[in-house]
């Protein structure tokens, strides 16, 4: 178990490094939309994931798995929290409080779609 998580949490990561990457590649505003659109959609599929498996009869451990593995790799508080500090420390409190804060509301609206959605 713990292998397999070690080995989903790494896919997750690369899987957030890429869509970090793709997204950022076009983004032209000045706050960094890859880390919204990684936690954003790693909301909506724990909440995908959390309505399926109270409705369903299926295995814990694969529900962990997919969880804390493989969405616990690909979602990022941290570096979340590192790029409003930085719009911060460059004088940016409007876009760092954007950022934040719309990252926030959005992701629990996301948890909750994925959790409606399911349940």
């Amino acid at each position: 178990m713990i292998i397999a998580t070690m080995l989903l949490g790494g896919l997750g990561a690369a899987c957030r490094f890429l869509v970090d990457t793709e997204v950022n590649r076009r983004n032209h505003l000045s706050i960094p939309l890859g880390t919204i659109v990684v936690n954003v959609s790693a909301c909506l599929l724990m909440g995908l994931l959390t309505g399926w498996s109270l409705s369903h009869v299926g295995s814990d451990q694969v529900r962990t798995l997919l969880g804390s593995g493989f969405l616990g790799g690909y979602s990022t508080f941290s570096t979340a929290s590192v790029e409003g500090v930085r719009l911060l420390r460059e004088g940016d409190p409007l876009h760092a409080v954007t950022h934040t804060g719309g990252m926030l509301v959005l992701s629990m609206a996301a948890t909750f779609l994925g959790y409606v959605l399911t349940a």
